[in-house]
């Protein structure tokens, strides 16, 4: 059965690889901005019409989305807009605890299926300085993440600590993912 990752992410493209090979890469064309809504409401939303928009295209595969935004004190902070946005994030999520939110959607058009899940991490960062923050968002790498970081690469420095799901923070939660995945009967490569 054909696997389609309705994302042009290549963290999600590496992670999915972990689980998965030999999957199609079809990114969305969807209006990424967040409607408003609690922040799981959102990130389901969003990956959902991602698979959705995708799948019409391929009603045969199985089709996965998945959105990834940050939420503090009810704040929902996806991509920044620009660099003063990313500052102004990272300056947000300074020396506090926020939440990592990833919706994944699994949609199969012909046979009429759909499932979500959404996946909650904490991240503590740290108290960095500003001129951290500044060199950080001169190397370009906050304005393609979530909350202005990438826990992964050059932001793994900002974070103190996570609790729960590290994929999740990157962008895809893997035993989750894994899980509906196989409800659909795709097949995944053994744990290891």
């Amino acid at each position: 059965m054909e696997l389609v990752l309705a994302s042009a992410s290549p963290r999600r493209r590496e992670l999915l690889g972990q689980i998965c090979r030999g999957f199609r890469i079809l990114p969305s064309a969807i209006d990424e901005a967040p409607p408003p809504g609690p922040p799981a409401d959102v990130v389901v939303a969003l990956a959902l019409a991602k698979a959705r928009a995708v799948a019409g295209g391929v009603p045969d595969a199985v089709v996965l989305g998945a959105d990834t935004l940050v939420a503090v004190d009810g704040e929902i902070l996806g991509k920044p807009d620009g660099a003063a946005e990313a500052v102004r994030m990272l300056r947000r999520l300074r020396d506090r605890r926020h939440e990592v939110l990833t919706g994944v959607a699994v949609v199969r058009a012909r046979a009429r299926r759909e499932r979500t899940a959404v996946v909650r991490t904490q991240v503590t960062m740290r108290d960095y300085s500003d001129a951290e923050i500044e060199a950080y968002v001169r190397t370009g790498e906050p304005l393609d993440a979530a909350g202005a970081y990438a826990v992964q690469a050059g932001g793994g420095r900002l974070v103190a600590a996570v609790a729960g799901c590290y994929t999740n923070v990157v962008g895809l939660p893997l035993t989750t993912t894994r899980a509906l995945l196989e409800s659909f009967g795709v097949s995944v490569l053994p744990r290891g």
